[in-house]
């Protein structure tokens, strides 16, 4: 079985994760969407809530399930036998630093591999921070996110 980790903090989940989600869904046999806990960060929503909204968001995947970690990626992929890392890219900027992670990646364990997929270009503008600046602000996020996400970032704000 071809297992796949598409890690990311997710906070929150927007379309430019769930076209990246459905697109590596196709080539793999189980993806696995793995919320990351990040002490260095201050989120919106905890690590469950986020885990929650995910679930919710990709319940139509068959093969996708969600998990949560803290720690070395590459080690969480090879808890889980990955055999691939998913990475959505959205411009060159993230590039250069998701580079610096597959190649430190591969260093550690090199059966794992790192898959870069550019995200579709109607998402290209899209991040979980400008998700979060908008609202915040009063700004529209309809269709920029699940449902599930547009009425909780909603309710928080």
């Amino acid at each position: 079985m071809r297992v796949a980790i598409y890690p990311g903090s997710f906070d929150p989940i927007t379309n430019g994760h769930l076209d990246i989600i459905e697109r590596a869904s196709k080539m793999c046999d189980k993806l696995i969407v793995s919320v990351i806990y990040n002490p260095n960060k201050n989120p919106l929503f905890t690590l469950e809530e986020r885990k929650k909204l995910v679930e919710e968001s990709v319940k139509n995947y068959p093969n996708v399930s969600v998990d949560c970690f803290s720690g070395l990626l590459i080690e969480y992929a090879k808890e889980n036998e990955a055999t691939a890392i998913i990475k959505g890219l959205r411009a060159i900027s993230d590039f250069e630093y998701e580079l610096q992670m597959a190649l430190m990646n591969q260093k550690l364990c090199p059966s794992i591999e790192t898959v870069f997929l550019m995200t579709s270009s109607e998402y290209s503008f899209l991040s979980s921070s400008l998700i979060k600046e908008v609202a915040r602000f009063g700004g529209c996020i309809k269709g920029l996110v699940p449902e599930v996400v547009y009425k909780a970032v909603m309710n928080r704000f």
